[in-house]
């Protein structure tokens, strides 16, 4: 099954513009209010080049994922990762302070009153980011794009400028094993393809957001297993993890949605030449149970979190998300062909 990613996007009033720019500027404010609750632990900021690209992460706890990580965007081309850690108790500050291409500031304040780590990061990447190609993704986000692993980012960011894009948006996948996901051996350090293999080739729907004019999109195996009788709840899968940066941009929504509104047009022209990547997701690695009964505990993880009681509960019973219809992970070609990515002028 293919994706429609092409859409009719509506005209914005002025009085609709007039408000999203004041709310873009409230987000900032939020942002220079909250850089107080920063504070670094490690600074290196001064090494970054003008040309450097960035990366931009808040992290809790994900010292089993780092190592793979950070490997995975530096073969990438990234330079350097500027990272918030938030109250992890399991190593993942000191591992990040030694690596020597890590800017690490630590925070134990509320992740939830943070907008989800993305005041936070706005500040960052208001005194960081500008004028440079930054991605923003959480530790169980891969990024893949059309050539990977061949082709460095700096080509596909050479492509976006030369199209005039400031962005690149990117379906977020869920990967899965076959059979329960706390039955597989996962080593830190390893890469998690290597037991998360699987992935729904079919079953999401999209839409267009008329109120920020973007691209809405759900479905795949969360959605199947665990929101059959509320699919508008089930998880937004759409990302918009690459841009070049403006002091003046915010996400508003995770990195699902930002301002200005152009931000956010990743699918609604010029399928040919416009590329799109793929967030190749690794949340169900062995631990996700326990750690889905720690996070719906601290309940920082969603605005109503009694809403998603059922999710975490569920994801606490050592789910199976392989099926018949389950297809294997092979790289960036199946998933044009499927649809899912678009390869633009590679």
């Amino acid at each position: 099954m293919k994706v429609d990613f092409i859409h009719e996007t509506p005209r914005m009033s002025l009085w609709r513009r007039y408000k999203l720019r004041w709310r873009r500027r409230r987000f900032l404010l939020r942002a220079f209010r909250k850089r107080h609750e920063l504070s670094p632990q490690i600074d290196r900021t001064g090494s970054i080049a003008a040309a450097d690209i960035l990366l931009f992460a808040t992290m809790r706890n994900e010292l089993m994922r780092l190592p793979h990580f950070l490997d995975h965007y530096r073969r990438m081309g990234v330079s350097h990762f500027l990272i918030v850690d938030n109250d992890s108790d399991d190593g993942t500050s000191d591992y990040l302070a030694s690596q020597p291409d890590v800017s690490l500031w630590q925070t134990s304040a509320g992740y939830k009153a943070s907008r989800f780590g993305m005041d936070w990061l706005t500040w960052l990447l208001r005194c960081h980011g500008h004028g440079h190609w930054t991605l923003t993704v959480d530790a169980d986000e891969l990024l893949i794009y059309p050539g990977y692993p061949e082709r460095p980012l700096r080509d596909l960011t050479q492509e976006l400028d030369a199209l005039g894009l400031p962005i690149l948006g990117a379906v977020m996948l869920d990967l899965y094993p076959k059979g329960p996901v706390e039955d597989v051996r996962y080593e830190a350090g390893q890469d998690p393809l290597a037991v998360l293999g699987w992935f729904d080739a079919g079953g999401y729907w999209s839409q267009v957001q008329p109120k920020l004019s973007n691209l809405w999109l759900q479905g795949g195996p969360r959605a199947r297993v665990f929101f059959q009788e509320a699919p508008k709840r089930a998880p937004t899968l759409n990302k918009i993890p690459l841009v070049k940066w403006h002091r003046s941009y915010v996400y508003v929504n995770s990195t699902h949605t930002a301002l200005p509104v152009l931000l956010n047009r990743t699918y609604e022209a010029e399928p040919e030449t416009r590329p799109s990547g793929a967030l190749l997701h690794t949340k169900f690695l062995p631990g996700t149970a326990k750690r889905a009964a720690t996070e719906q505990a601290r309940g920082e993880h969603f605005s109503n979190s009694a809403l998603y009681d059922d999710y975490y509960m569920a994801l606490t019973r050592n789910p199976d998300f392989w099926c018949e219809a389950s297809v294997r992970y092979e790289g960036w070609q199946q998933l044009v062909a499927l649809g899912l990515m678009r390869r633009g002028s590679f």
